[in-house]
């Protein structure tokens, strides 16, 4: 009953700050680029809440598990954080002012790419039984090298970058993507600190980085 009450709890004040970001700065619920990019994050989020309690709760309890020690990554997570609340009242003012017109076939394909990384998203959970929002080595863990694992080194954020990069158009503003344009910098940032510490503390990674060569992007980086 605790997890599920942190979980709800949890869940809630997301919808609500979300929802405060993009309607107060509208000075409108009519902010249709709004509701579907809430119904995009967080209906597939609720589902995979009760599926995470019922097949893998010690899972969803260490996705609730959020308070970063590590002095770099707390950086990267404070900046994040501001970098969203930025681009949330950004693209809600354009909306509000119309300042851009965002085509709907380009919001479509941005509610795609949302959805394929939301997908990969939850491959990568269902791969890595060890996977936490924050960075460390837990008891007992061992290097996953399997599945998308095998091919680049950080596949978690890349199915971030492919759900948040394009999430400005999702709102229908081409001014949020100015905000949101640092993003890849703030993973790149983080992946690089996040290796230093798995090097450092989880047995065999040395040799996973040499068998899986690109960490983000196959053949790139």
């Amino acid at each position: 009953m605790k997890l599920i009450l942190n979980a709800l709890i949890k869940f809630v004040l997301g919808v609500v700050l979300v929802s405060t970001l993009l309607f107060l700065p509208a000075c409108t619920f009519n902010y249709f680029g709004a509701w579907l990019f809430i119904a995009l994050l967080f209906i597939p989020m609720f589902i995979m809440g009760i599926v995470m309690f019922l097949k893998a709760p010690k899972l969803l309890e260490k996705r609730l598990n959020n308070k970063e020690k590590e002095k770099t990554q707390k950086g990267v997570v404070g900046f994040s954080g501001l970098m969203f609340v930025a681009g949330f009242i950004v693209s809600a003012l354009d909306f509000r002012f119309s300042w851009s017109t965002v085509p709907l076939w380009l919001v479509i394909v941005a509610s795609v790419l949302f959805l394929i990384g939301y997908l990969l998203y939850v491959e990568v959970m269902r791969e890595n039984a060890y996977l936490s929002r924050t960075i460390e080595v837990q008891e007992n863990q061992q290097v996953i090298s399997t599945g998308l694992y095998g091919i680049i080194r950080h596949p978690r954020y890349l199915a971030t970058l492919l759900m948040f990069l394009p999430l400005p158009l999702i709102l229908g503003s081409f001014w949020g993507l100015i905000v949101f344009v640092i993003y890849p910098v703030i993973i790149i940032i983080r992946i690089i600190n996040e290796e230093k510490v798995l090097t450092k503390d989880l047995k065999g990674y040395s040799e996973y980085k040499k068998k899986v060569k690109f960490r983000l992007v196959p053949f790139i980086w």
